[in-house]
């Protein structure tokens, strides 16, 4: 990670990040990063991948706190600072986390799991106190640098590990192909345990010289402010954002949107991704700023793999060809290339592909071809040399938000409410949210769906927990008792 890091030396006194009003220099990063590392580092030379776990909020004290991890040999665990406990400790226990980092307005929810598994837990208070400058260990490209969990078809979310090689490759690649500069100046209203975040608008940024300014937490009225200050020109969202800076800019009078749509013709790039990008959203965003949104497409495993071209013609519906240095190919279910112009399923190589699942050698082995490819589950075409997604191979893989939900890990929770008897849990196609997570309950006894909701809200993050139910006496099966989702979701829309 030395090119991103080095950047200080190049520009030392220019504004790296901007957050809540406060502006930080390149080297002010660099000083802080060494003053946690110089703690993280205490009676040690190298932390030697251990996991180091930290709950702290999009800002400087983020960036600074991913930064001393790897520069001390630690793996970075990002932890969302929405989750509830037990998903917060699903993480920490599976990562194996020796080390935990908290802002203090997280300590109320982890103080105490700390102090009972012996997790050495770390504040800003404490943090704030200098040891003098910490002698950091060279790490080698190969080591493990970062590991995010995503939700796959399994009940339980799978740690991702990266190498510093990979992310180098993550990063350098979008650089390039976006043409950052260190005239950029972006904002950040993306969640920092997603590589969307992370990679394609922190990293990139800090990269390339330029500067990223913290909004947080998302205000579709704070970013048109931010927007007309003229700083801003290049802009990442996931469809849903997009929806509701759509719906803030319709409430506006005729003066007010006249000048945001000057101001955003001035940007040099917007970029949608994460969840498929509804058509009628690109094209209403079109008309309010002027400008086609880069659609692209990737994944936690693979950061960014195929895109939509900088310069050169954006198709709407469709992903683009693949970037720089990324194989691409689409294959049938026997992983037989496909016929032209047939549908198959996406398969990638190349230097940003993940090293492994965490602790999950048969999940890792079962993701790759024999040859080496790894398998996204992802299933598209090729039209005129543009690809374009279909779907998700399985039903069990529901996209809201921005997010990847496993509907098998939902289910796994429903189950466990002493009323719910059995469910089935599908997403449900909304033009907002790309799919709203909805659930088909089989219930015991008579179900009170508002206590429902708030215990589901209590076990798991609340992007996760379903928005629609559907009570039924029974859940609609096949002849080898597998719940038909297909089936299910028709009875979602007949409910409509």
């Amino acid at each position: 990670m030395n090119h991103l890091f080095e950047q200080v030396n190049r520009t030392p006194h220019k504004t790296a990040i901007v957050d809540h009003g406060n502006h930080f220099s390149y080297q002010e990063l660099k000083d802080q990063s060494e003053q946690i590392a110089s703690h993280l580092l205490v009676g040690k030379h190298d932390l030697n991948e251990a996991r180091v776990a930290f709950m702290v909020s999009p800002g400087f004290d983020y960036v600074a706190t991913q930064w001393a991890i790897w520069k001390s040999g630690g793996i970075a665990v990002p932890l969302c600072i929405t989750y509830p406990l037990p998903s917060l400790t699903y993480v920490l226990e599976d990562t194996g986390a020796e080390i935990l980092i908290v802002g203090q307005e997280y300590m109320g929810i982890l103080e105490d799991y700390a102090q009972e598994k012996g997790i050495k837990l770390l504040t800003w208070k404490e943090l704030s106190v200098r040891y003098g400058h910490p002698y950091l260990p060279e790490i080698s490209p190969e080591r493990g640098a970062m590991i995010l969990y995503t939700s796959g078809t399994t009940s339980l979310p799978k740690g991702v590990l990266t190498t510093h090689a990979n992310i180098e490759s993550q990063i350098s690649t979008l650089v390039d192909a976006w043409k950052w500069s260190s005239e950029d100046y972006t904002i950040c209203l993306l969640p920092l345990h997603h590589v969307h975040g992370i990679i394609n608008v922190v990293s990139c940024t800090l990269w390339a010289g330029a500067t990223v300014e913290f909004l947080h937490p998302f205000d579709a009225k704070q970013v048109f402010e931010t927007f007309l200050q003229g700083r801003v020109n290049v802009f990442m969202a996931v469809p849903t954002i997009y929806f509701k800076l759509i719906s803030e800019f319709e409430s506006y009078s005729e003066t007010e949107r006249e000048a945001l749509a000057d101001c955003m013709k001035n940007f040099r790039l917007m970029v949608s991704g994460s969840a498929a990008l509804p058509v009628s959203v690109m094209e209403k965003w079109k008309d309010i700023s002027g400008h086609y949104l880069l659609e692209r497409y990737g994944m936690t495993e693979i950061g960014m793999a195929i895109s939509n071209p900088y310069d050169g013609e954006r198709r709407a519906g469709h992903i683009g060809r693949p970037l720089p240095g990324v194989e691409v190919r689409l294959v049938d279910e026997q992983n037989n290339p496909i016929v032209p112009g047939s549908p198959g399923e996406i398969q990638i190589k190349g230097p940003s592909v993940f090293k492994e699942y965490w602790k999950k050698p048969e999940a890792t082995s079962k993701s790759f071809t024999e040859d080496g490819w790894f398998k996204t589950g992802d299933i598209a075409v090729i039209d005129e040399g543009y690809y374009r997604i279909l779907g998700r191979d399985s039903v069990d893989i529901i996209k809201s938000g921005g997010y990847k939900i496993s509907a098998l890990e939902i289910e796994e929770i429903l189950r466990r409410h002493p009323d719910v008897k059995d469910c089935g849990v599908v997403g449900i196609p909304d033009e907002e949210w790309g799919e709203l997570v909805s659930a088909g309950v089989v219930a015991e006894n008579t179900l009170d769906l508002k206590a429902l909701k708030d215990w589901m809200r209590a076990q798991m993050p609340a992007y996760k927990t379903p928005r629609n139910y559907l009570i039924l006496k029974e859940l609609p099966r096949n002849a080898m008792g597998k719940v038909v989702k297909n089936d299910l979701k028709k009875m979602f829309s007949t409910q409509n």
